[in-house]
């Protein structure tokens, strides 16, 4: 009875201090809890500050990137501002009326970022209004002499009709490319006009409304966006194109020294930023396709006249993206697991830095070229050196250069990269025929080199002067062979010649 005694006030004690300790928990955590209450209130000013700090910093960064948009937003501004005069001026509210807004409509709607996107938008909703209009007042004096009865009947097949039909159209690639906006206003447009037009006898005066109100908002955009800091696509088009072949010449120039002397050196293989600048290429496809369709909205403006040969540029950047998947593939073995040791690296680390450092000399004066709108003069020498060492790279390979015991696993990596840096020599090759196809449709100035061309190869011409007469280019060549006595080389100077490398397949 006593143990059983003990054992009872035992438990009691326990249970207890059980119950102490809970509460002493919760004790603490309710003071953990106003703690961590009372010092975010305390930090709350701070976490403001910097959040707003922040917030500007972004603002200000964004601002920096490209001030054009900064200039963009003003500009935004002050054509609605002006538009907004119709309801702020009583002569003109009482003129227009409500319809009114739509000016201010077409402002929001219409005024894009370059001018070709912001005259393509006008010229889109200034016809699409126009002919809309036109249409719903013949589509509601058709139905005037079906009756009362048959009147909304007409009105609504009509309705349905050029939906239907202008819905369709605009799964076209080429109307959706240039036209999709204004196949959307026109079914608005009809709608809105047909349909109100069944309960208001003024359609006419509607339509005039509508469409004054559109045209005015569309033209007031037009005007601000050409007469005030322009934005033109097709200067964008043209930089991008040109921005995008130095990022592929920047890495190829590296590429061999990376990819051969560092594993040798023991060095590091950290990222460098010559290395990353082609990833921009490989998704730049929607960017050049929007700006070559702004573009062709554009009138001619600066060194870009009317008709200018948008498509080739387009031309040019697909095959640069060609280029810039097998360079993808090249900054992939850089990095790879499986590496070939240096014995084998080396018997071709001469032909492959090679080529890869005058195809991306050749990217980049082509580049150059472009950017100044000159003919690439230089372009040539490099485009001949890469095909050079591109055929005794593959003299190499046919040769039977590798030992019986080369591990294959070794023997791969390397092969797959000298096929790569072939495969890159033919798409340099064509990017330079592109470039000498737009230097002629676009007549670029032939201006003389400031910088002597690297010194080609035996037996390959060397650009030694040309004159600035851009209609009568007299270049000096020379062409130097080893004499087979001394190894001293003889020139022969050939007068009048044509300053355009010819390509040859590699």
């Amino acid at each position: 009875m006593q143990a059983f005694l003990i054992l009872y006030h035992l438990d009691i004690c326990l249970n207890q201090l059980a119950m102490d300790l809970e509460f002493a928990r919760q004790e603490k955590e309710k003071q953990g809890l106003f703690a961590r209450g009372w010092s975010g209130i305390k930090e709350f000013p701070n976490n403001i500050k910097t959040r707003v700090f922040e917030f500007f910093s972004k603002v200000k960064k964004l601002g920096q990137d490209d001030p054009r948009r900064v200039v963009h937003s003003l500009k935004v501004g002050l054509a609605l501002t002006l538009v907004s005069l119709f309801y702020y001026y009583q002569p003109l509210y009482d003129s227009f009326g409500v319809s009114a807004m739509w000016a201010v409509m077409t402002v929001v709607v219409v005024f894009e970022f370059s001018v070709g996107a912001t005259l393509g938008k006008g010229v889109n909703r200034g016809l699409a209004t126009l002919l809309a209009g036109a249409l719903a007042v013949g589509a509601h004096k058709l139905a005037n002499l079906s009756g009362r009865i048959g009147e909304p009947i007409v009105l609504g097949f009509f309705v349905f009709l050029q939906a239907a039909v202008s819905t369709f159209a605009r799964f076209y690639p080429k109307i959706k490319a240039r036209y999709d906006y204004g196949l959307l206003i026109f079914i608005l447009t009809f709608s809105l006009i047909s349909v109100s037009g069944f309960r208001d006898d003024e359609i006419l005066e509607l339509v005039h409304k509508r469409s004054s109100t559109v045209l005015i908002g569309g033209s007031t955009c037009v005007i601000v966006s050409i007469f005030l800091f322009p934005v033109w696509a097709g200067e964008d088009l043209h930089n991008l194109i040109a921005s995008n072949m130095e990022k592929l010449g920047s890495f190829l120039e590296g590429f061999g020294d990376e990819y051969f002397k560092i594993p040798e050196d023991g060095e590091s293989k950290g990222d460098k930023s010559f290395l990353q600048g082609y990833k921009s290429v490989l998704n730049s496809k929607s960017d050049e396709d929007a700006l070559s369709n702004f573009a062709r909205w554009e009138p001619g403006h600066g060194r870009f006249q009317f008709r200018h040969p948008w498509k080739q540029y387009l031309k040019i950047g697909a095959l640069t993206r060609q280029c810039a998947y097998r360079i993808e593939s090249l900054n992939g073995h850089i990095n790879a697991e499986i590496q070939a040791n240096p014995e084998i690296r080396s018997k071709i680390q001469e032909s492959c830095t090679k080529m890869s450092l005058e195809s991306g000399k050749a990217l980049k004066e082509l580049a150059f070229a472009i950017k100044r709108m000159v003919k690439p003069f230089s372009a040539g020498t490099h485009i001949e050196n890469s095909k050079s060492a591109a055929k005794n790279l593959n003299s190499l390979l046919k040769s039977g250069l590798w030992d019986g015991d080369v591990d294959l696993l070794q023997l791969v990596p390397v092969a797959t990269v000298a096929s790569l840096l072939i495969e890159v020599v033919t798409c340099t090759v064509e990017i330079a025929e592109s470039v000498h196809e737009l230097s002629s449709m676009v007549n670029f100035e032939a201006v003389e080199p400031t910088v002597s061309p690297q010194k080609p190869e035996t037996g390959q011409p060397e650009i030694v002067k040309s004159s600035n007469d851009a209609n009568f280019p007299s270049v000096i060549i020379i062409i130097s062979e080893p004499s087979p006595e001394n190894g001293n080389s003889s020139a022969t100077t050939m007068n009048n010649c044509s300053s355009r490398p010819t390509n040859t397949e590699v």
